[in-house]
């Protein structure tokens, strides 16, 4: 029986030797591919994110433009937004009052929690509660588990009542801050443990400073009304003097109307003094 040559031997390997590394070159191009389409669809759901992001910061925007005193729907714009782009189960602001925070709005709220702040409408969070280190450090909090963190373990009662109540479990909190003071706190929930990503954070933390300019120009409005409607009274009241010479009586009606309407009150007496008595003439 004839043997086969050195030669031979050679040529019958190189087509397995081909083949195999096509295949290794088909394995690679599809891992490479898998990769290349990987990174594809993150880039898409960034690119997705920061338009919604964008999207819901313009729609914020333009209420505050559009109601720059009517800070309820400002507060609401941003905590629906809050919501829906955070995957959120519900959201509350918090506007400080003293030592403590006063709801200014809700959004998604059960109804469970509702009533209880209606019940306490100003809370005094424990120091280790999300809040009570939002006050404390002016800086964002986020919690990844409720029932895991020190508030729980020390059976704080605000922290007690909202997981029995709410059974929020993620919780985040963003302070609101004017000239480096806290004037209140956005906090966001989810029902789940599933901690908010960086890019929800800065989110949140674009509407916690956005609110804290809508505040600031509500009240800086609401002086320069309060302004205008004192000068509109005095120039009234001047040209009741300088028309009626002499009688008193329609000059300190006029000025009675106007303090009533300035001062939002529902009846109003202007008193003489005379004789070291008081009397009433108007």
């Amino acid at each position: 029986m004839k043997r086969p040559t050195r030669s031979a031997g050679k040529t019958a390997k190189k087509p397995r030797r081909k083949r195999a590394a096509v295949r290794r070159l088909s394995r690679t191009h599809l891992a490479n591919s898998r990769d290349l389409q990987a990174r594809v669809d993150a880039l898409e759901r960034e690119l997705t994110e920061a338009r919604e992001q964008q999207t819901a910061t313009s729609e914020v925007l333009k209420v505050i433009s559009s109601s720059p005193s009517e800070l309820t729907q400002v507060f609401q714009a941003m905590l629906e937004s809050a919501t829906r782009i955070c995957e959120a189960g519900f959201a509350n602001l918090n506007l400080c009052e003293g030592d403590g925070l006063r709801i200014g709005a809700m959004y998604g709220a059960p109804p469970e929690w509702i009533e209880y702040r209606r019940q306490i409408p100003v809370l005094r969070p424990g120091p280790n509660t999300g809040l009570g280190r939002a006050m404390r450090t002016k800086q964002t909090i986020q919690i990844d588990d409720v029932l895991s963190d020190a508030a729980f373990a020390e059976s704080d009662p605000l922290r007690l009542a909202f997981a029995k109540i709410v059974g929020a479990r993620t919780f985040l909190c963003v302070p609101m801050l004017k000239a480096g003071d806290l004037i209140g706190i956005i906090g966001i929930y989810r029902l789940e443990v599933r901690p908010f990503t960086e890019k929800q954070i800065e989110l949140v933390q674009n509407f916690a400073a956005q609110a804290a300019i809508a505040i600031q120009n509500a009240r800086l409005l609401n002086e320069l009304r309060e302004s205008l409607d004192q000068q509109t009274a005095t120039a009234e009241v001047l040209k009741t003097i300088s028309i009626l010479h002499g009688d008193l009586q329609p000059v300190f009606q006029a000025m009675l109307t106007n303090a009533m309407s300035i001062c939002e009150a529902k009846y109003g007496i202007l008193y003489e003094f005379a004789h070291g008595q008081y009397r009433a003439i108007s």
